[in-house]
């Protein structure tokens, strides 16, 4: 059975950790080519605050789910999904090795165990209600209501995430189950890959200092000039696009409710953040590959070296 599942490399950590390097280099080592699991460089335009791949990055390996997208649509885990799961079956179909790279662990959780996100009904009317009231209360009160129906789902999605509050809301009004007893109960299935799931990682601190630096590397390189365009094009804080970290904060400085300073701190500080729930989720998965770039002594050789090993042992190449 094992021979009849599509292989799949997943390379995953949090923000800033190296994972677009060190997925290219593992590319041109084992004839790969890239899906990205990033909920971000899926749109046009947005580069710096995504800290999209460059073609220079991309040393001519193919990336998919890069700038698909105008900011103004929608992009969620279910078209995610629709996307991630065409272009695995064409690389393979190539005689290419599949490699799902990014920090967005519900979408490779998605893809992994081919995850079934039911479609709720077609009543709009209570889904109406719970968006006039984030208008009309705010974001947290309907976050609160989230907490009494399914408190593993309100500690899962951030109160800002109104989206995904209403989705899991919506969810248990018309089923009378919870999203996230659903959605568990659809990761312990089976995957219909035989991958290898790596996780780099680095000591915190350092992690951190990254973070720090490359919010400062946005900003020399234009954030706030690519945040005004998107901004002039008709891009609003509404849209999802524009909920990602950088766009916010820069969108918060335009309208006046920050300085320039304190729209860099809060940047930097809610990364920190993100990248310790992006580290939190990854500990709770199973079969997880941790790479602790210390370990290997920051040698980029010897963590592929160690991938290789391990995906020639799970037979996922051949050497």
């Amino acid at each position: 059975m094992e021979q009849k599942k599509l292989p799949l490399v997943i390379v995953t950590g949090p923000t800033a950790v190296g994972k677009t390097s060190l997925s290219v280099q593992l590319a041109k080592r084992i004839g790969g080519e890239i899906v990205s699991a990033d909920s971000m460089q899926v749109y046009r335009g947005m580069d710096i605050g995504s800290a999209k791949v460059t073609r220079e990055e991309m040393q001519g390996v193919p990336h998919y789910l890069i700038d698909e997208f105008d900011p103004s649509e929608e992009f969620h885990v279910v078209r995610f999904q629709e996307y991630a799961k065409r272009y695995i079956h064409e690389i393979v179909d190539r005689g290419k090795i599949p490699i799902l790279v990014g920090g967005t662990g519900f979408y490779i959780q998605a893809v992994l165990y081919d995850i079934d996100f039911t479609e709720n009904g077609e009543d709009s009317s209570y889904r109406e209600s719970l968006q006039h009231l984030a208008e009309t209360e705010g974001a947290e009160k309907l976050h609160g209501m989230l907490c009494e129906v399914d408190p593993a789902s309100a500690d899962a999605i951030h109160a800002n995430n109104v989206k995904r509050v209403i989705r899991a809301l919506e969810f248990y009004h018309e089923t009378g189950q919870r999203i996230s007893e659903h959605n568990e109960a659809e990761r312990q299935k089976e995957s219909p890959y035989h991958f290898a799931y790596f996780v780099l990682n680095d000591e915190r601190e350092k992690l951190y200092r990254n973070i720090d630096l490359r919010v400062d590397a946005m900003m020399e390189q234009g954030l706030l000039d690519e945040v005004r365009a998107l901004k002039a094009a008709g891009c609003t804080r509404e849209m999802v696009s524009m909920q990602g970290l950088g766009y916010k904060e820069m969108l918060d400085y335009l309208a006046g409710e920050y300085s320039l300073e304190e729209a860099v701190r809060v940047l930097k500080r809610d990364t920190r953040h993100f990248a310790k729930r992006q580290l939190t989720w990854f500990r709770r998965e199973r079969d997880v590959i941790w790479v602790d770039k210390a370990q290997f002594e920051y040698d980029s050789g010897r963590i592929l070296a160690y991938m290789e090993d391990v995906l020639s042992r799970k037979g996922i190449i051949q050497r």
